[in-house]
């Protein structure tokens, strides 16, 4: 892909985001003064600080400067496959351009695309409850069948799910990380960051080798609301980092949605309360959202809608009499093996055997302990409703 600039002043572009603290305002003043990166990388102290910048970052500058070789650095963005995207690049989100605190430079594994425009981004809690992972997995596919790009982190819980859901549904997704591009964190979604990046993109603003750091999470979530048309909260406690998310939405002009929850469940704190006082809209299915971002339209063309209504058909309807039997016994909310066995004409191995292959299927989900909960409606319940 091109890029706006070419190579020799990008990799200034890429050495300045390496001195600490050289952000979005220092970013501009160097360039308004010295016209381009290149001359201001090599500006000595006072040159430096007849372009504005206050002599504490003019002394950073002088003191990196010789630790950070720019040619150097863009060659190992490129060994990693990993490219450097300034704002001056068409590639950059359109809409994070137009915030306060957007980042002089991401780098990003993947593709950013157009289309990306619409998107959404998913947030929530890590410890999601059987409810939140089930609701956070229906609306980001949903989202993802509609056309809408989803957004997310990367963390464990809600996150992940959101991302898998997209994935599911043959459709892109973004994570945007807290630290540098080269860094797995999670470790454990290594598996899960590499499909993204084959179907989406994977976006930081930390340049290689920045390692995970709690400073840096409530930083990212600025990006993931300033690129998106709005933010999707589902499950967040009192203090959640996706709260934080919520607000820089809110500061941004942008949409903010929330999926009620148990009042009971302290995950549910946030998302209710973001409801109750007016923060955020809420939403019990995703054209509550389509509706709001004014992108029902881009959903009735986002098809193909037969192979979408091929893969639900396919979830919904068990295989045989004993997965049909098993399923009478699953409902929404948790319900241990013993009392599905209980309740079926089953015996224990029949039941369990079926449980482990209908969870395969995608027809119900453990929640630990040997709690089971239904994730698709019978055949019977489908056909009575429609």
């Amino acid at each position: 892909m091109l890029l706006a600039m070419d190579t020799p002043e990008l990799k200034y572009w890429v050495a300045f985001n390496r001195v600490p603290q050289i952000g979005r305002a220092r970013f501009a003043l160097l360039e308004r003064h010295f016209g381009s990166l290149e001359r201001a990388w090599g500006a000595g102290l006072s040159e430096l600080g007849q372009g504005g910048l206050d002599p504490r970052s003019a002394r950073l500058i002088v003191e990196h400067r010789d630790g950070i070789d720019p040619d150097r650095e863009l060659s190992q963005l490129e060994s990693a496959g990993v490219r450097p995207v300034t704002w001056h690049d068409p590639e950059y989100p359109p809409r994070l351009k137009e915030t306060h605190d957007l980042p002089p430079v991401l780098y990003v594994n993947g593709h950013l695309l157009a289309e990306d425009e619409r998107s959404v981004a998913v947030v929530g809690t890590r410890k999601a409850t059987a409810y939140g992972r089930q609701v956070a997995h229906r609306l980001s596919y949903d989202l993802s069948m509609a056309g809408v790009t989803v957004v997310s982190g990367l963390a464990r819980g809600i996150d992940a799910i959101a991302h898998r859901a997209a994935l599911d549904a043959g459709r892109r997704t973004i994570a945007v990380m807290g630290n540098g591009p080269d860094v797995m964190y999670p470790r454990e979604h290594a598996k899960l960051a590499d499909e993204i990046a084959q179907n989406g993109a994977l976006v930081t603003e930390h340049p290689l080798g920045v390692r995970p750091d709690s400073r840096n999470f409530p930083r990212r979530n600025r990006i993931m609301s300033g690129m998106t048309l709005g933010t999707l909260v589902i499950e967040a406690g009192e203090g959640s980092g996706a709260l934080i998310t919520a607000r820089h939405a809110l500061e941004q002009d942008r949409e903010v949605f929330a999926v009620p929850g148990d009042i009971r469940v302290p995950t549910s704190r946030g998302t209710n309360d973001l409801v109750k006082r007016g923060g955020a809209k809420l939403v019990s299915q995703v054209q509550d959202i389509l509706e709001e971002l004014n992108l029902s339209a881009v959903g009735d063309q986002a098809g193909p809608p037969q192979a979408a209504e091929q893969i639900e058909m396919k979830a919904l309807f068990p295989m045989d009499e004993h997965e049909s039997d098993v399923l009478r016994w699953v409902t929404y909310e948790p319900v241990h093996i013993d009392e599905v066995v209980r309740q079926s004409n089953l015996t224990a191995s029949e039941v369990s055997s079926t449980l482990a292959m209908m969870e395969l299927q995608g027809y119900v989900e453990q929640v630990g302990g040997m709690h089971y909960v239904r994730l698709k409606e019978s055949a019977h319940e489908y056909e009575a409703a429609r």
